[in-house]
């Protein structure tokens, strides 16, 4: 699934729009580091089109990005240095934000700022139980009929997928229009 739906799913189509709006469309050729480990970050990313490898220093490639993903959303939340590198695997274009304007935004804007860090918390917890079932932590539970089964989203992510779709893609049409 994009990543970039559990955060346009959060967001209202004037939200959306302020984004699409205020971030600047980047091509990263291939072999460009756009993220790297350690380096204070200015920006966040969406992936528009394209693939991204992410690999720490002693693991190597820990994961693959493909179109919608979000990249620095950590170094949003608390301000440390990426804990990853990101190198383009082949041509990519992103929309870059500007950390400085998103957080002029939220600093004017409550609800914007509400709906974004809920987009960001749902974002991180889904990839933290991913982390963790991967790892194999965990004692398995019986389901019942309330439990999530793997991989089922939560109902009120669920709610906003179909709507977060039509927004990602409107976002492509106008970030990606001129081609």
């Amino acid at each position: 699934m994009r990543k970039v739906l559990y955060i346009l799913g959060q967001l209202s189509d004037r939200e959306v729009e302020w984004l699409a709006a205020n971030g600047t469309r980047r091509s990263i050729p291939k072999g460009q580091e756009i993220i790297t480990m350690g380096q204070p970050l200015a920006s966040i990313f969406f992936l528009l089109s394209g693939d991204m490898s992410v690999s720490a220093d002693g693991i190597g490639e820990i994961a693959r990005l493909k179109t919608g993903e979000i990249m620095g959303e950590m170094s949003m939340i608390d301000a440390s240095p990426p804990s990853a590198t990101v190198t383009a695997l082949i041509d990519s274009k992103v929309l870059d934000i500007s950390k400085q304007k998103l957080n002029e935004k939220m600093a004017t804007d409550i609800e914007f700022s509400a709906h974004f860090y809920k987009a960001i918390a749902i974002f991180l917890s889904d990839r933290l139980r991913k982390t963790i079932k991967h790892l194999g932590y965990g004692v398995p539970v019986a389901l019942d009929d309330e439990a999530l089964q793997v991989d089922e989203l939560d109902e009120n992510v669920l709610d906003n997928v179909f709507l977060a779709g039509g927004r990602f893609d409107r976002m492509l049409k106008r970030l990606m229009g001129d081609e």
